[in-house]
């Protein structure tokens, strides 16, 4: 938590200091009053007011707050709405030219959600997840990547060797480990330093096995 202890001849002195070190409004301080002003008697015994003043926290409305800014900075009518689940946080982004915050897969969509959780994180004693989606992005994507998977799975199985899949972000290749887990046929595995690290997706011993014993059979039946 931020705050600070300043002195002033008046208790509204102080605080005033005290708000304009820390950036904030009266609205979002806290205010105790440690040592009340005295004049004291023909001047002798005087003493100044000191006050500590705190931040209340609100990492929702810091994050928001930073989106809406940025958002007029770039002259883009964008309409937020959100959805808050204790420290998870789900902004959902809509307008005409929201396309132009998705990016190449999503990427200036990730840029964005970076920013909003080192802002709604900078003063929070608890870490907030913030996420942002514009008009269902991340699902689709979701869902284009699990197909994704299921292909390529296939492939290394047929091909009998490990399939490399394109440079994705930490939370993109989660979908792919996610999506695969639970199959006994392939493992994953991820390979590289970002921005360049990518899923791997291995066929199991037993399948490239299987893959050999099929051909073997169906080049018998060939020769018989």
């Amino acid at each position: 938590m931020r705050k600070v202890t300043v002195t002033g001849k008046t208790v509204e002195l102080a605080v005033g200091e005290a708000l304009h070190q820390l950036k904030v409004g009266r609205d979002r301080a806290e205010v105790v009053v440690k040592v009340a002003p005295s004049k004291g008697f023909l001047g002798i015994g005087a003493r100044d007011a000191e006050v500590e003043v705190s931040v209340i926290e609100d990492p929702v409305g810091d994050a928001e707050r930073f989106l809406r800014e940025m958002f007029v900075a770039m002259r883009m009518a964008v309409r937020l709405t959100k959805q808050v689940d204790g420290t998870d946080v789900v902004f959902q982004l809509a307008g005409d030219r929201v396309g132009l915050l998705i990016g190449k897969h999503g990427q200036t969509l990730d840029a964005i959600q970076y920013l909003v959780n080192a802002v709604g994180n900078k003063y929070s004693n608890r870490h907030y997840r913030f996420v942002i989606d514009a008009e269902g992005y991340r699902e689709r994507r979701r869902q284009a990547l699990v197909y994704t998977a299921q292909k390529m799975a296939e492939k290394a199985i047929a091909l009998g060797r490990e399939v490399v899949l394109e440079p994705m972000s930490a939370q993109e290749r989660k979908v792919i480990h996610v999506a695969l887990q639970g199959r006994r046929d392939v493992r994953t595995e991820s390979r590289g330093v970002d921005p360049d690290r990518a899923i791997v997706i291995i066929p199991a011993e037993a399948a490239i096995n299987r893959r050999v014993t099929s051909r073997s059979r169906i080049a018998q039946r060939a020769r018989g």
